[in-house]
């Protein structure tokens, strides 16, 4: 199993919030191409980008920082946060990224999900955040009335082949992540499925990686140091 080191945007810094509550935030570091080059020196491959602004606005807001991370590291990016055109989707391709997470306009446009799917097959992946067992959307402020199980098989219907499932009550709270709701995404879709929320310890990363999660997304234990750096270049 893949670790998928994670940036979360707001304001131009470095941040995580704890249960998707905005209120809730700390902040790290001013400098977000600083820690992605301690994320690509310690090992990462990948690096797992939210443009927190832009999942709250409806339109990307750090493309710019998007474009000098890809650009000044070898990391590959996925990208999500506000992608909700095609027209931002093409932006956020062309200003690096290697995979696009879309998240409310998988669930809210089903015609631009085909469109996308179409045109940039191998470079989409479906963000599934799930609070109760409901999807929410518009940057977690909203949840809505669909059970993320039945959003996860849709879009793979629509041909969607990555999903990236979020426990949003584990996330940013370092207590282990929802394994019984990663393990029902898994059974219930045969594509690749990512495990965010909650994953601080070695032990969280083997229950991810024995449900059979692709890849582990983590954030804050990477910079309170909860999972040492060094995890990076064993789980690659």
């Amino acid at each position: 199993m893949l670790l998928i080191p994670a940036i979360d945007l707001r304001g131009g810094n470095c941040v995580r919030l704890e249960q998707g509550d905005f209120e809730r935030d700390t902040r790290y570091s001013a400098d977000p191409l600083e820690v992605a080059r301690r994320f690509e020196q310690s090992g990462a491959t990948w690096l797992h980008l939210v443009d927190l602004d832009g999942a709250r606005e409806g339109e990307p807001r750090h493309l710019r920082t998007l474009e000098q991370i890809a650009g000044a590291t070898a990391l590959k990016v996925e990208f999500g946060g506000g992608l909700r055109t095609f027209a931002s989707v093409e932006r956020a391709l062309a200003a690096g990224a290697a995979r696009i997470v879309l998240g409310t306009a998988a669930l809210e446009s089903e015609d631009l999900l085909a469109r996308v799917i179409e045109r940039f097959p191998s470079s989409i992946a479906v963000g599934i955040d799930a609070r109760n067992g409901l999807a929410s959307i518009r940057g977690w402020v909203e949840t809505s009335t669909r059970r993320a199980i039945d959003v996860a098989v849709d879009v793979v219907s629509a041909g969607v082949r990555r999903i990236i499932y979020t426990d949003i009550a584990t996330d940013g709270m370092l207590s282990g992540p929802n394994v019984d709701g990663l393990q029902q995404i898994i059974a219930a879709v045969p594509v690749a499925v990512v495990a965010s929320g909650g994953i601080a310890t070695e032990a969280h990363l083997e229950a991810a990686a024995a449900a059979g999660a692709e890849a582990a997304i983590v954030g804050r234990a990477l910079y309170t140091g909860a999972l040492a750096l060094s995890a990076l270049q064993r789980w690659r």
